[in-house]
């Protein structure tokens, strides 16, 4: 009798743990990806601007180079894109819900029972307040000194995040790559794997 509501409740935490960042990416539709072979890094990166390399940079770094690599672009010093990216945390604040007003047809009006003028069901406003995380990357054209695809991937960050970041950046970097479709050398996009 117990395993059907241990079990829900597992599969409910389970399924929230799966949801992912919300990504959305832009490209420009004349760029020539068939070019495009190796990758470089902007100098300085988004994340460097107090003039040093941040422990972040290098997180973000490691996932992209993966993520390209795996498209078959390779690391070279004068190369045909050029990667950036940028991180921010920002305070967020969602107020919904408040008093609901009941009137006659709304309220057991199936039974024909009536309802008393003003009476209020439910309590609120409800208010939610939570860190969100967005990681941004950039791939310029490098000989036209032109952004050709930029992918932003935002998400609720938890404590867990900040004391295990190179996970959260690997989910992030992941999501936004999931969503570029050209291999290196070609200009056809390939389909995203069924998941």
């Amino acid at each position: 009798m117990l395993r059907r509501p241990f079990a829900l409740m597992l599969f409910g935490a389970l399924a929230a743990c799966a949801v992912g960042p919300d990504v959305r990416v832009d490209y420009d539709r004349n760029a020539e990806f068939a070019r495009y072979r190796t990758f470089g890094w902007v100098s300085p990166l988004g994340t460097d601007r107090s003039g040093y390399t941040t422990l972040t940079t290098d997180r973000i770094k490691v996932a992209v180079e993966r993520e390209m690599t795996a498209r078959g672009y390779v690391l070279a010093p004068n190369p045909d894109l050029l990667v950036n990216f940028h991180g921010r945390f920002r305070e967020r604040l969602d107020v919904s819900g408040g008093p609901t007003f009941a009137t006659p047809l709304n309220y057991y009006g199936y039974r024909g029972y009536g309802v008393w003028p003003g009476y209020t069901f439910g309590s609120g406003p409800f208010v939610d307040q939570y860190t969100e995380g967005t990681i941004n990357v950039d791939l310029v054209d490098r000989r036209r000194g032109a952004l050709v695809w930029e992918g932003v991937a935002m998400a609720p960050i938890t404590d867990r995040d900040l004391v295990y970041q190179q996970d959260r950046i690997d989910t992030f970097i992941g999501a936004i790559f999931s969503r570029y479709p050209y291999r290196a050398g070609s200009g056809v996009p390939v389909p995203p794997p069924a998941r």
